[in-house]
């Protein structure tokens, strides 16, 4: 147990930030967590997590946001795009707009730091598929991915409080897997893509170590991560094994098409933050 109770606010106790805040209260922090469902509030509370009703909108925010943030430490933002693929009109700046509203309230309330949630898709795919790093300049074709690129240039550029990104690759637990998806679909593009994945316990996992960072005021904080297993195989190879291992149909590739991928480097994770993956894709 900690001391002194650093306090955490998880904007968005969904599929991630709820066992975030498990496991956080676990080691001794005070959690304070937010989700839009009424519903939800009892569960959060149940789990011992201070629970609020929050929903962030375009151009304002329904909910208590200044208890959420009182004397915070730390804020996590784990709200996801929720955009179409396509690009339209409709989407316009939606999740940018969200974070636009979301920052007065974290300057006037005086978090120090920030750890927003974010995606590889910044990145997009390449032919020839190539190494990413963070040093690589995000280049996203999907609406989400240009938003997220937005959003995190605003919270990084903001000299009121400081925000450590933390690009995961695509998320994977015992109630979520795309192989559930592709079975027995035919005519899958990109067999010959690597696939980017991590496991769920590796997502807290590392979000847990920044934290154990973050208490460093000599430690820099305003970087970026990419968060990915290490292993790579390609995506026939990959979803083949998944769906005979769950015996679902197996997806049939198209084999004459030339892929577009990348390979997402987490080595910046490993050196800096120390952090060993613990589960396999």
């Amino acid at each position: 147990m900690k001391e002194e109770r650093e306090k955490i606010a998880i904007l968005g106790c969904g599929w991630l930030g709820l066992p975030l805040a498990k496991s956080l209260l676990s080691k001794g922090y005070e959690v304070k967590g937010s989700t839009t469902s009424e519903s939800k509030l009892e569960v959060l509370k149940n789990a011992g997590i201070s629970s609020f009703q929050i929903q962030l909108e375009e151009h304002q925010i329904i909910g208590n946001m200044e208890d959420f943030l009182k004397e915070t430490n730390v804020l996590v933002i784990d709200i996801p795009p929720g955009l179409r693929k396509e690009t339209s009109a409709s989407n316009e700046m939606t999740f940018v707009n969200k974070v636009k509203t979301l920052i007065p309230f974290i300057e006037k309330l005086g978090v120090q730091k920030v750890v927003f949630v974010s995606s590889t898709s910044v990145y997009g795919d390449d032919s020839p598929i190539v190494e990413i790093t963070e040093e690589t300049k995000p280049n996203p074709d999907t609406e989400s991915g240009k938003q997220l690129v937005i959003a995190e240039t605003l919270l990084q550029s903001n000299p009121n409080f400081k925000t450590t990104v933390i690009r995961f690759g695509g998320l994977l637990g015992e109630d979520r897997h795309p192989v559930k998806f592709l079975a027995g679909r035919t005519n899958v593009e990109n067999p010959d893509a690597p696939v980017n994945m991590i496991q769920r316990e590796d997502c807290i996992g590392i979000i847990e170590k920044a934290l154990d960072f973050a208490r460093n005021d000599n430690w820099e904080w305003n970087l970026t991560f990419n968060a990915v297993a290490p292993q790579h195989p390609t995506r026939k190879a990959y979803y083949h094994k998944k769906a005979d291992i769950l015996n679902l149909p197996l997806p049939t590739f198209a084999e004459n098409s030339e892929s577009k991928g990348k390979i997402i480097s987490s080595e910046k994770v490993e050196r800096i933050l120390g952090y060993s993956f613990q589960k396999e894709i």
